[in-house]
């Protein structure tokens, strides 16, 4: 077999990371777990050095935390210092606002703050299926521990619009943990993204969400709404994690997501494992993956500080970060779920639209 790890770390600190399909982990990922796979280890450990070298903008203690009242099962984290420490988020007007280099991007990073360079290794499906060389970098304004930023090559400039190469990516990477709380996601230009750089987000959520095993309706065979959950959703799903099955996902959705930027709608995406849309392995992440997609009225006005919650690919899938110690001990389920919801699209025009967009995946 061929290396698998080099250990070599280049010029921006990174460590090279060559990984192989034969890694997916593909059963024994449930709740509770404490198994960490090579990448989960490679990525802790690096970021864990890199806080001791106080290189966040904070130091994340452990937050308090506690479930709301109710059937959604709502997960509130009480993070005052990334509310308050945290980068402006750029200011926006356009779901396809191109990339400005007068803005901060991701060439403007810190060499310490690069953890992992990513590369898929060679396979039988040669490089038909690879995404290109990914960057692991640290969000220097971290939600949890382990908080990861993933980034194309940053040198290409792209803005904040997702593609299927970076979307295979980070499929790929969930596959990779061994961790049923590591998920990956996605705000669009107009739906919180604070940086117009293409990049998704890595986190490590050591709690399990009711969107991994809600039970769905179906549209078509390749794409299902979500309606018991936190925040209707569209929902896609791949049972497997060979290359052709992931890459396929992708595709489709980043065919949708494309769909509704010529729409003028902004989104948000959220990968995690879960269970079939028919919720028929019952609770937990099951082996599969489900990717849900929240099209969403743009907003481009900056966040109000009274804010309850604002909602991006976190508070939609049911994790509720807040930045006051008030709303952490009074806020309840029906306050919460009408602040999440309030940008998304009403039930009627949520249907006429997943409706078209079963048709567009069936051209």
């Amino acid at each position: 077999m061929a290396v698998r790890d080099s250990g070599h770390r280049d010029g921006l600190g990174a460590e090279e990371f060559v990984y192989h399909e034969d890694e997916f982990i593909l059963d024994g990922v449930a709740w509770p777990s404490t198994a960490l796979s090579r990448f989960d280890r490679a990525l802790l450990e690096a970021w864990q050095e890199r806080e001791e070298r106080g290189l966040f903008r904070y130091r994340l203690r452990e937050p308090p935390t506690r479930v709301l009242p109710g059937p959604m099962r709502l997960l509130a984290q009480l993070n005052v210092q990334r509310a308050t420490l945290r980068r402006r988020p750029q200011e926006v007007r356009s779901v396809t606002e191109p990339f400005s280099a007068r803005h901060f991007n991701f060439t403007q990073i810190q060499p310490g703050e690069l953890l992992l360079r990513l590369r898929r290794g060679t396979s039988t499906h040669g490089d038909r299926a690879a995404p290109a060389e990914l960057l692991v970098a640290i969000n220097v304004s971290p939600l949890l521990r382990g908080h990861v930023l993933l980034l194309p090559e940053p040198g290409l400039f792209l803005p904040q619009r997702l593609t299927p190469e970076l979307l295979l990516a980070g499929l790929q990477l969930v596959l990779l943990s061994a961790r049923p709380g590591f998920r990956v996601g996605f705000n669009s230009l107009g739906a919180s993204a604070s940086v117009n750089h293409l990049h998704l987000h890595g986190l490590d959520l050591p709690h399990p969400l009711l969107v991994e095993s809600a039970p769905a309706e179906p549209l078509r065979d390749r794409l299902h709404v979500l309606w018991r959950v936190p925040a209707p959703a569209l929902l896609f799903y791949t049972p497997g994690a060979g290359l052709d099955a992931l890459d396929a996902l992708a595709r489709d959705a980043c065919r949708v997501s494309e769909r509704l930027l010529a729409l003028g709608l902004a989104y948000n995406v959220f990968v995690t494992r879960g269970a079939p849309p028919d919720g028929s392995a019952g609770p937990g992440p099951g082996s599969g993956l489900r990717l849900l997609l929240w099209p969403r009225r743009p907003n481009f006005e900056p966040e109000a500080d009274d804010a309850v919650l604002a909602v991006a690919l976190c508070e939609l899938a049911g994790f509720l970060p807040l930045r006051s110690a008030a709303a952490f001990e009074r806020l309840s389920e029906a306050e919460a779920l009408r602040a999440i919801r309030q940008p998304l699209l009403p039930e009627p025009e949520m249907r006429r639209l997943a409706a078209d967009l079963a048709r567009l995946l069936e051209d």
